[in-house]
């Protein structure tokens, strides 16, 4: 194998390795196979009720919905913000209203962005948010009268500078110039990605071992073939290759389907969490068990969550793939995400881990 084909098929394997070894590894947190194998049945029974594929990415009322070098664009600006979105003051949470509709979470962000462009603001262009102001970027991200600000809204500007200055100096402005050097394959784009942005590299150690989980470098590869539907410049050969994505919700809705189980002490730490992040602010400590508050990015806990919500979505793929229907992690990443937000009353119980980090 050729040294290039031999490095990329290297990255190919590293997140889903990476899953593997934190599995093995962990000490708060499972993958039980009778809840993966009793979640896959009834995954995919909800899925195929309702008929889920790549079309449902454009049925979002926010998500571009032709498909064309300008959706690449507005994919990518968004992916390179789609992080933290969750709130420690949920009296003023924040919000942003278009089109007479109130968004909150991740759908604030595309919400900006199209209110911005309706508005006649280049948001998407990398010439622009290179170089705008952080008042004038502040202005797009604005929220709704009376909320707070944008959570890391610091953050989102500096990696709007970083990639900006990427994409203005090597590739003439455009993501789709970045794209078309990864010849139809979505490793080679995970690579590219990670390797020209340093705000994408989402790399840890864990038990004295390199693990990488790519949350945003993946799911960009992932709404770019969803939005094309697999095909044209949303082709990619090994898109199967991709894993799910390691953010909060998806492992919220793997412990609501039997999946993914926490230890007595870290799901009495992640409830603690809540109520006390939510009453007195964000607190943040290292120790093992920290004190309840925030979870620090890099913490065991934070990584063996992500790890092993990566793992168990393979567990699941797996799984429905040995009863003949064929499924990759994307497809049921979205689909878990997307129960996540419409049964979230239902999972309430069930908490998420509160960690700050541009990573998700």
């Amino acid at each position: 194998m050729p040294t290039a084909d031999r490095h990329f098929s290297e990255d190919a394997s590293r997140v889903l390795a990476s899953a593997q070894f934190i599995n093995t590894h962990s000490q708060d947190v499972f993958v039980p196979q009778d809840g993966v194998k009793r979640a896959a049945s009834q995954i995919l029974t909800r899925m195929q009720s309702v008929g889920y594929s790549t079309a449902d990415w454009k049925k979002h009322t926010l998500t571009p919905s032709v498909a064309n070098s300008q959706a690449i664009e507005w994919i990518f600006l968004v992916d390179a913000l789609n992080f933290s979105f969750w709130s420690d003051q949920p009296h003023c949470q924040y919000s942003v209203t278009l089109d007479g509709k109130t968004y909150q979470g991740y759908w604030t962000l595309c919400a900006a962005v199209n209110r911005a462009l309706a508005a006649g603001v280049p948001v998407t262009d990398a010439a622009y948010y290179a170089k705008a102001s952080d008042e004038e970027l502040a202005h797009v991200f604005r929220g709704d009268e009376g909320v707070e600000s944008m959570p890391l809204l610091g953050e989102r500007i500096k990696v709007l500078r970083e990639v900006g200055r990427v994409l203005v100096d090597k590739y003439q402005g455009r993501f789709t110039n970045l794209l078309a050097c990864c010849e139809g394959s979505a490793q080679r784009l995970v690579h590219l990605v990670v390797s020209e942005f340093a705000c994408f590299r989402d790399e840890h150690q864990f038990h004295g071992h390199a693990v990488a989980m790519y949350k945003r470098a993946q799911i960009l590869v992932a709404d770019i073939w969803a939005c094309f539907e697999g095909k044209g410049l949303g082709r990619f050969v090994d898109i199967d290759s991709i894993t799910m994505f390691a953010d909060y919700r998806v492992p919220q809705a793997l412990c609501h389907f039997g999946a993914l189980e926490y230890s007595p002490r870290l799901l009495e730490f992640l409830r603690e969490s809540e109520k006390v992040v939510r009453e007195v602010g964000e607190l943040n400590a290292q120790q093992c068990p920290p004190t309840p508050g925030l979870l620090p990015p890099g913490h065991p806990w934070e990584i063996e969550i992500r790890g092993n919500s990566i793992w168990a979505v393979e567990c699941i793929k797996r799984c429905i793939e040995e009863s003949g229907t064929p499924v990759n992690a994307i497809l049921l990443d979205f689909y878990l995400w997307d129960y996540s937000k419409e049964y979230s009353k239902e999972m309430q119980e069930i908490p998420i881990h509160l960690t700050r980090s541009i990573n998700y």
